[in-house]
């Protein structure tokens, strides 16, 4: 890649990191999007499963088609950062690089519509609303993969930690399926000075908190992997008052659906027979997408791009327990994600950090692998 086009997606990621949007709404992102395509003379197709869009560049000579994909949306984080570029929109920031996603994409547009040594059809999907508003299944729910044909779909994700600009490839799953859920205790409420009178739910909310955490420790089998968390604990108005209910909210995190069972039948079980020890009821609503996993040949589409790109390619790193919306897309298609490397980590900025930041250095490395596993596939026998 040249100066003058790294200069170019640098002003173009710092533009979107100063003006962050939230999933579903990201109307001027998209909108800035589509100006930087028509400057590039690429067509496009918006308004796809909300406010996303899709590219098509297409060069005579092959019937074969590719799909790459990125992100767009931002997250409500107050920005930490003391940046010329930080975020201008209160309590909203780009905290998981979802402004060098869609850059990276911008300029695999410009890199391919310059070179004429490649033929076929390449489609390019900015998604909307990747951070658990279901930008991917909206989008597919829109046709995309029938409006756009693609044979396979490629994506990466920045991964703060890894040596800037080397990509990491998994074999098999990438990232965990998410889950989230929500326990409610509805108890008796009444004077705190008299408890006797009541079900006290914070009480059994308590116990409640505490056996959650056996689901992983002695509900799944050790050579798996699991994650149950808490996020959220609500209940009660007043101090001298025992409520009516309390209410948690968690996520968990697995890889196989069988694991994603078992936990999900142990945190029904438990949270019913808590409620049923302190003479209460408890209501359990629950939530889940799917794990992100690689497809063997796209992930040797994948390694082989990174290498004709001239980057380091590993093939070491353990998959992470975080969720990724790209699964939907991976469910339709044989397909690869990717990590590319974000470069150490600065004052905790890591992803979903208040003080994390794209590394616009990896631009050239991030952008020109894209346009290369466009090639790649494109010249694989499928």
């Amino acid at each position: 890649m040249d100066r003058d086009l790294h200069d170019t997606l640098t002003g173009w990621r710092r533009h979107l990191h100063a003006h962050p949007e939230l999933g579903r709404f990201e109307a001027q992102t998209s909108a800035f999007v589509q100006q930087k395509l028509t400057e590039l003379g690429v067509p496009f197709v918006g308004g796809v499963g909300g406010h996303g869009v899709v590219a098509t560049l297409t060069r005579p000579g092959s019937n074969r088609s590719v799909g790459l994909r990125a992100d767009m949306d931002a997250l409500p984080i107050a920005e930490a950062n003391d940046l010329a570029y930080k975020s201008r929109t209160p309590n909203v920031m780009h905290a998981c690089g979802h402004d060098g996603h869609t850059v990276s994409l911008l300029g695999a547009a410009a890199l391919l519509s310059r070179d004429e040594s490649w033929a076929g059809t390449v489609q390019l999907v900015f998604q909307p609303a990747e951070e658990g508003a279901g930008g991917a299944q909206a989008m597919l729910t829109d046709g995309v993969l029938e409006r756009f044909p693609m044979e396979r779909i490629f994506a990466l994700h920045n991964w703060p930690g890894l040596e800037a600009g080397a990509i990491a490839i998994h074999r098999g799953p990438v990232m965990s399926e998410p889950g989230r859920f929500r326990i409610t205790l509805e108890g008796t409420a009444g004077h705190a000075a008299l408890p006797d009178l009541t079900r006290d739910p914070i009480v059994a909310m308590g116990h409640l908190i505490v056996a959650l955490q056996t689901v992983v420790a002695r509900n799944v089998d050790p050579m798996d992997s699991a994650v149950v968390s808490i996020g959220q604990v609500h209940g009660g108005a007043a101090s001298n008052q025992i409520p009516t209910s309390v209410f948690i909210e968690g996520t968990f995190r697995t890889f196989a659906p069988a694991v994603r069972d078992r936990v999900l039948a142990r945190i029904n079980g438990i949270a019913q027979n808590i409620a049923a020890t302190f003479e209460m009821t408890a209501q359990v609503e629950t939530t889940h997408g799917v794990a992100t996993v690689n497809t063997a040949a796209e992930e040797d589409i994948a390694a082989a791009a990174g290498a004709a790109a001239g980057l380091v390619v590993r093939r070491d790193l353990r998959a992470s327990t975080t969720g990724e919306d790209f699964a939907h897309f991976l469910e339709r298609l044989p397909g690869c994600y990717i990590w590319i490397g974000n470069g150490p980590v600065k004052d905790g900025g890591e992803l979903h950090n208040d003080r994390y930041d794209f590394n616009d250095a990896i631009l050239p490395a991030s952008a020109g692998w894209m346009a290369a596993v466009a090639k790649q596939a494109l010249e694989t026998a499928g």
